[in-house]
């Protein structure tokens, strides 16, 4: 086949069969059409590579050129420009509990915190529980999905990753960056090695994860990258709002946060948000 984007991820399953597009809505609602409705993988096109038959196997990935309809957390909208970034989705099947899957978020911000570390150099950190951040701003969001399909649980991962956009839009240009961006020196990012190192970073991290089914393996390496570590934040919860100063996570990803009486209390991450009191982090 005469394609474009070739991937050699050297892993065990993450990334060896994928799919690449040109345009999608969204990489997320693909692979849920190829899980829960009659749709095969090869009627959707695009640069197929692997042996698929049926539904995608644990480790598929897609990765677009452009997703008009990519969306974060609390169904924000997450803005693509074609042929500059990475739109990415990965298919896992965790072999968990399906109550510690939310976990999948953090293990895979620390994924690809590392894999754009070594790839490019730059300072990268987290915002807790799954922004990665670049000179305070975000270069890269998150979000998994859970899907059942016949009874057995499925996890999304869509990454969205700024790599080669000159400006991102004025709109949020104070708390969104790209790597073109932040490298200073007009560098233009390999987008086929960053997926590639994405997927062998998330499979080395996710078999820590599967061992234990929370951050006991991870726990000391997400904290020496969360940059909301002894800062003011405040919990926007629908609930209830509170502010205190952010004192890592403990086992279960939970951000642990001190309250101005003393309190420890224990954030999950579900729908609430964290922002800096000053600023986004």
């Amino acid at each position: 086949m005469d394609s474009k984007h070739i991937l050699d991820c050297r892993t065990n399953y993450i990334g060896r069969q994928y799919l690449w597009l040109e345009d999608t809505d969204s990489t997320n609602e693909v692979i849920k059409r190829l899980l829960l409705e009659d749709v095969t993988i090869e009627s959707i096109g695009g640069d197929l590579h692997g042996l698929l038959e049926g539904v995608p196997e644990n480790g598929f990935v897609i990765v677009a050129d452009h997703q008009t309809k990519g969306k974060g957390r609390s169904g924000r909208v997450w803005e693509d420009k074609k042929g500059n970034n990475i739109a990415m989705s990965i298919l896992l099947k965790p072999e968990v509990a399906v109550d510690s899957t939310s976990i999948v978020t953090l293990v895979s911000a620390l994924a690809v915190a590392r894999a754009i570390r070594m790839m490019s150099g730059l300072d990268v950190s987290i915002k807790w529980p799954n922004d990665v951040i670049i000179e305070d701003r975000k270069v890269c969001g998150i979000l998994t999905e859970l899907v059942i399909r016949q009874g057995v649980p499925y996890v999304i991962v869509g990454i969205g990753v700024n790599v080669n956009q000159a400006n991102v839009s004025p709109q949020i240009a104070d708390r969104a960056i790209s790597m073109y961006q932040a490298s200073g020196s007009g560098v233009i990012y390999d987008r086929e090695e960053l997926v590639e190192r994405i997927c062998t970073e998330l499979e080395r991290y996710y078999h820590i994860y599967e061992q234990t089914g929370d951050m006991t393996g991870l726990k000391d390496e997400y904290e020496g990258l969360l940059i909301n570590t002894d800062r003011r934040v405040s919990v926007l919860d629908p609930g209830e709002s509170m502010e205190g100063v952010a004192k890592g996570i403990d086992t279960l990803g939970r951000l642990i946060v001190e309250s101005d009486d003393g309190k420890l209390h224990h954030i999950y991450a579900g729908e609430v948000s964290v922002r800096g009191v000053y600023g986004y982090v």
